[in-house]
């Protein structure tokens, strides 16, 4: 398979998990600004979710520019990553169904963790494959940005059954660390 082959299908299955999101808004059957306030918490939840997956189809475009090939290895990883990614909708529907309580809260947390190890796990799959003084091997380097967002959604998971909103307070604070595509590759594409 070609990375533009797995490029596709990424950018297929993301914009479905968009898609699923948005079917979650429910249009309310009264005309008045009244009839948008019950869905206030909803709104949030999808807007959260709909940044991270920008973030996370930013970033992975980005990763995908800086490679040659792909290998099963590397198909399989990026499903690793896919999976945790699908699940963002159904955790984002239940947290904004619940007005954020705990243990949707909590949930949310762990998928965002499992789909940073996802792409975390996808990130090391292609330097092996490429190698540590390839473009996406020199790119990428330690990946202190990626470990950080990780240690952040395991503190965010238990802070969930003391404070949820302070957790969804750290989940955004994720969000804005990575809203901005990873500049290590494309400065390493263009040197």
């Amino acid at each position: 398979m070609s990375k533009e082959r797995l490029a596709a299908f990424s950018d297929g299955v993301i914009a479905i998990l968009i898609t699923i999101m948005v079917l979650e808004l429910k249009v309310p059957t009264v005309a008045t600004p009244e009839a948008l306030r019950p869905l206030v918490p909803v709104a949030l939840s999808y807007v959260l979710s709909f940044v991270f997956l920008a973030i996370y189809w930013n970033n992975h475009h980005h990763m995908l520019q800086a490679i040659e090939r792909v290998d099963g290895r590397v198909l399989w990883a990026n499903s690793h990553l896919l999976f945790w990614l699908s699940l963002i909708p159904f955790a984002t529907a239940w947290m904004g169904e619940n007005h954020f309580a705990t243990w949707p809260v909590a949930l949310y947390g762990v998928i965002l963790l499992c789909a940073g190890i996802g792409y975390y796990v996808l990130a090391q799959t292609l330097v092996a494959l490429h190698g540590s003084g390839s473009v996406i091997g020199d790119a990428l380097g330690r990946d202190g940005k990626g470990r950080l967002s990780m240690a952040i959604y395991a503190a965010a998971i238990p802070l969930a059954f003391y404070h949820a909103l302070l957790a969804c307070a750290l989940y955004v604070v994720v969000a804005v660390m990575w809203l901005i595509p990873d500049r290590r590759i494309e400065t390493r594409m263009a040197g």
